[in-house]
């Protein structure tokens, strides 16, 4: 499970992709560390808040149990997965192959963590950052690792969905992307490169899919549970507002704010009003056990 690349700022050394460290132990930071010690990778999860370490260790072990029963691994293969995972709060063990940044969605936030980073890590280290609508651009510009800096995007639950977006920042090596890729695939994944772009490709398109749905209950033309069953009805696997609740409504607003200021503030990409009102409630969805729907007392 070898990734060779070549680039300039190495001097064409090659570099093996086998250790990889995975900065925040949130849903997206659990689920990424997950698939790529099942994959066969040495994975450093790191955290500055060891109950959320505990928390994510827990989740993963459930989750490849999970998988055992359904018979999708063996107990041996889910046995090697855990052996492949290294939990710490010290951020001076983040030294791998290539790094995945999975922590709050703040710029000002991901710089710090990269800035450190790039202190204790070689040249030769790979940053990405899995954010879903900040410039790939903006959380490196000026930094010395602007070269080997790419996002690498996946999606909820990242365990089951298969589309990660590579992001090519202003600066991002052609060799970057290029390993980025293959690393996707080895991770069972199936990469999508895109340029740098307010929300990149899912996120600036899904905008309507959410925005409209809201709209429309906002206008009193349709209820939530009818917007979700119709879209349902018609092929999407989930509708708009169970959608929304799995993400989290914090998530995907402020991921609406970031695409809205970013485009200029066009009027049919404004955030919701009903959206912002669940968030001030930390009505969140899934994670708090209330958002569009109930989960403490049903399962939609």
């Amino acid at each position: 499970m070898i990734v060779f690349l070549q680039r300039k700022f190495v001097k064409n050394v090659g570099l093996r992709i086998k250790k990889i460290c995975v900065c925040g132990a949130g849903t997206m930071g659990s689920g990424i560390a997950q698939v790529a010690a099942k994959n066969g990778f040495s994975v450093i999860q790191y955290d500055v808040d060891e109950q959320m370490l505990l928390k994510s260790k827990h989740i993963i072990s459930e989750d490849l149990q999970k998988l055992v029963e359904k018979g999708k691994i063996t107990a041996a293969e889910k046995e090697a997965a855990l052996s492949q995972l290294v939990f710490s709060t010290n951020i001076n063990d983040c030294i791998a192959d290539v790094v995945i940044e999975a922590v709050v969605e703040n710029k000002e936030v991901k710089q710090q963590v990269f800035n450190s980073l790039c202190t204790i890590n070689s040249s030769d280290t790979i940053l990405t950052t899995n954010t879903s609508s900040i410039s790939i651009s903006e959380i490196c510009s000026g930094a010395a690792y602007e070269e080997r800096f790419a996002g690498m995007h996946f999606f909820n639950p990242a365990p089951v969905m298969k589309l990660v977006e590579v992001v090519r920042g202003e600066k991002t090596a052609p060799a970057v992307i290029d390993a980025l890729v293959e690393l996707a695939k080895l991770l069972n994944k199936t990469p999508v490169v895109c340029n740098d772009s307010p929300g990149f490709i899912v996120n600036r398109v899904a905008r309507h899919y959410y925005l409209e749905a809201m709209n429309m209950v906002e206008q009193g033309i349709a209820n939530v549970e009818t917007v979700d069953a119709i879209m349902e009805a018609t092929g999407f696997k989930m509708g708009p507002f169970k959608l929304m609740d799995l993400i989290g409504l914090d998530v995907n607003y402020s991921v609406s704010n970031i695409v809205w200021e970013a485009l200029g503030k066009p009027e049919r990409l404004r955030p919701s009003t009903l959206q912002k009102n669940k968030v001030t409630m930390r009505e969140l969805g899934r994670k708090t056990g209330k958002g569009f729907y109930d989960y403490e007392t049903s399962n939609p």
